[in-house]
């Protein structure tokens, strides 16, 4: 659509509260991570609010085409920033609230952000994170930092600390939006023109800033919307994720908004202040359409179906799970016991870089295969290659790449773009490619099976870690399974196996027996069994949920040096992982 003008913040507010007439309608219900922190928030009160945050940024300087920094927690002011940025032509670079003054600093200094907003502090759970404590750790490291009016930061007024101040560089949120005007003509913007940066990490190397643009952005993350999820006016939708991660940027914000919907935002996590968080605030909002990620599902798993039955979840009609492949025990438990049998799950498959749902169930027009992401969206073109980029026609596993583009995919890395074609169109000339191993089954069904530096080579014969895992998860004992590859003089390459069992059960000798039995004997044959087997009472993960499969083919090989661990969400596990590391075959 080059050549076209448009302001997607004009599209998601201004369209729904001046044409459509929902200025009245909910635009988020808003649940902060303690029960009894909530607030509503209408389409007109959210485009005043946005129409306040984005003359606040434009007197302190910010102006068409310049990035913003931001760092905040899954509050209302976060969807108010990217929103205000949006509004006025600036570039959003959101920073998940959690991340390393480190991690902040890189993505910082790759985009050239002229301000920071943070908040002073953030609960999750019972942990506190002290944001501008971070962000000020990297502004004394970094004194050659491009922030020009440096940061402004919401103040949490539950929070119990004194936030540190440098009147030179910081500003109060309240005082530089609250006396704002509200109302404040969007910037008319080219198609073509950067909506927003976000980083990508990698298993290795520099973070990615992974470029979306407006247009294609917003008809792609519209459309997926409304028939991935088959809205409706009298949804009510929730999306668990954070707006850190793409999928709080496509599925949270501008999808949902473009769409008029009314959205769950959650500040919490599942299991606080009790495990059935979850299962509560669906029933207190009549959730119709709840979207959740895997890692979440089998947390839930692990306390049984008794939280469940404490409350009403008659009003859910779709479930949905993003960030990984589901495995079938997972999907089962989540299609069985949360939806009670009677809700389709759509099973997405997307990435950063796609912007939204390449691969995905449609609700009641598609058969559904435990496990499999099934069919390609309106538009998309899957192809497996095998290793010498040659297609494969029927029944086939290889790599996943996509022959044209659609609307919402990628248009570069930011200020790189040699990085954004070696990484996604070299190996393969012609094709975008995903990095991602899938399987095509008889009928067509496209099923993920992993990262292709998750795929283990076991003498010749291709495996992936998501097919391994997934047969360990069937046993009743495992409830989350993670395998690597460990370096084998015969095989070259042999199985190492992470389990972590569900309450009450012991590992022990005849357990592992079982496991090696049903780790792919069973399944496939004799050259799957799993050479080790560890019991992980955690996985090293991010804070967006995902397994750091480095970080566990380190602890394999018994590497000393494990690298940068800032990401994780509780270093703590890799210790634990070390001290009990397998010394011999089990």
């Amino acid at each position: 659509m080059e050549g076209a003008k448009t302001n997607i913040c004009y599209n998601v507010l201004d369209h729904n509260v001046l044409t459509r007439n929902l200025g009245e309608k909910v635009a988020y219900h808003w649940e902060g991570n303690s029960p009894d922190l909530r607030l509503t928030i209408t389409y007109s009160q959210l485009l005043k609010q946005v129409c306040r945050c984005a003359n606040a940024l434009k007197k302190l300087g910010v102006k068409k085409g310049d990035r913003v920094a931001i760092y905040l927690p899954m509050i209302p002011e976060l969807v108010y920033s990217m929103l205000a940025c949006a509004r006025i032509g600036a570039v959003h670079s959101i920073v998940f609230a959690g991340f390393s003054s480190e991690s902040l600093a890189e993505r910082i200094m790759d985009a050239q952000c002229s301000i920071l907003l943070t908040a002073d502090g953030v609960y999750r759970g019972e942990k506190l994170i002290n944001l501008k404590q971070i962000a000020d750790e990297f502004l004394l490291v970094h004194s050659e930092m491009p922030l020009g009016q440096g940061v402004s930061t919401t103040q949490l007024p539950f929070l119990k600390f004194k936030t540190l101040w440098n009147a030179e560089c910081d500003v109060w949120w309240d005082e530089a939006v609250d006396n704002a005007s509200e109302e404040c003509d969007p910037e008319w913007m080219d198609a073509e023109d950067p909506l927003f940066v976000l980083y990508t990490s990698g298993s290795t190397g520099k973070p990615k800033g992974v470029l979306h643009t407006i247009a294609g952005y917003l008809l792609y993350t519209s459309l997926t919307f409304k028939y991935v999820f088959d809205h409706h006016q009298d949804d009510v939708y929730w999306c668990t994720a954070d707006i850190g991660w793409i999928t709080g940027h496509s599925y949270i914000t501008y999808g949902p908004l473009a769409n008029g919907a009314t959205s769950v935002l959650f500040e919490g996590i599942p299991v606080y202040p009790h495990v059935g968080r979850f299962w509560e605030i669906i029933e207190k909002y009549r959730v119709s359409k709840f979207y959740t990620a895997p890692t979440a599902i089998r947390l839930l798993m692990k306390y049984g179906i008794e939280p469940l039955q404490k409350y009403d979840l008659s009003s859910l009609r779709v479930l949905g799970t993003v960030g990984e492949p589901i495995n079938p025990e997972a999907w089962m438990w989540y299609h069985d016991a949360v939806g009670q049998g009677r809700c389709p799950v759509v099973d997405t498959f997307w990435q950063t870089e796609t912007g939204g749902h390449v691969l995905t169930p449609l609700p009641a027009a598609t058969p559904l295969k435990p496990g499999s992401a099934t069919l390609p969206f309106f538009g998309v073109l899957p192809i497996i290659l095998n290793e010498h980029g040659e297609e494969l026609e029927g029944e086939a596993e290889g790599y996943l790449v996509f022959k044209k583009p659609w609307p919402g995919i990628m248009r570069g890395v930011y200020g790189n773009q040699e990085c954004f074609e070696n990484t996604y169109f070299k190996k393969f000339p012609g094709f975008y490619v995903t990095g991602d191993g899938c399987r095509r089954d008889k009928d067509g069904y496209y099923w993920i099976t992993g990262r292709i530096d998750d795929m283990l080579n076991v003498s010749g014969h291709l495996l992936s870690t998501a097919e391994v895992e997934a047969a360990l998860t069937e046993h009743s004992a495992v409830a989350e399974a993670a395998v690597v590859s460990r370096p084998h003089i015969v095989k070259g390459e042999c199985l190492y196996c992470f389990v972590t069992l569900k309450d009450f059960r012991e590992f022990n000798h005849s357990l592992m027996d079982e496991l090696k039995r049903k780790g792919k004997r069973e399944k496939i044959g004799p050259i799957a069994t799993p050479d080790f087997i560890q019991n992980a009472p955690g996985l090293p993960k991010t804070r967006s949920g995902k397994i750091m499969r480095r970080v566990l083919r380190q602890i394999a090989r018994n590497e000393k040096d494990l690298g940068d661990l800032s990401t994780l969400a509780d270093p703590k596990v890799v210790e634990v992982l070390l001290s009990q590391r397998c010394e011999a075959a089990a």
